[in-house]
């Protein structure tokens, strides 16, 4: 059975549905716990490549399961407070005013969000793919 926690995770990394780099990825589901908003996509002009620019907002007790991204994802921490993990690195606590970023096709995942978290998140993605796949383990 889905719990709320995992549905808004779920969500959070598109495993339902497939959703591509494009406007429909940051479309949030009405029982969804994290919201997703787009705030510009640009072209790159450099084959399939798009920049997405995003809000995501993560509440207090959500986890983020481990993900891929088909592209860069550089990100900035504007509230909150969690734990981000990524494979091959040591963890590391995001506060507001600290930032990251996880190479293409890395699994990575968010934790421990103690109190809600809002970031802004650039992608530098293929258009072409799901912007975010869930990873096993």
């Amino acid at each position: 059975m889905l719990t709320r926690r995992w549905f808004g995770a779920c969500f959070l990394c598109a495993g339902v549905g497939g959703f591509l780099a494009s406007e429909a990825a940051a479309q949030g589901g009405p029982s969804s716990a994290v919201r997703r908003k787009l705030i510009k996509k640009s072209e790159t002009g450099m084959g399939n490549l798009v920049t997405l620019l995003m809000e995501v907002e993560v509440p207090a007790g959500v986890e983020v399961p481990r993900h891929t991204h088909p592209g860069i994802e550089s990100a900035f921490v504007l509230e909150g407070e969690a734990e981000l993990y990524v494979q091959g690195q040591d963890n590391q606590t995001m506060r507001p005013g600290t930032g990251f970023q996880v190479p293409a096709e890395v699994p990575h995942g968010v934790r421990k969000v103690e109190k809600p978290l809002r970031l802004a998140i650039t992608y530098v993605v293929d258009k072409d793919k799901p912007l975010v796949t869930l990873a096993p383990g």
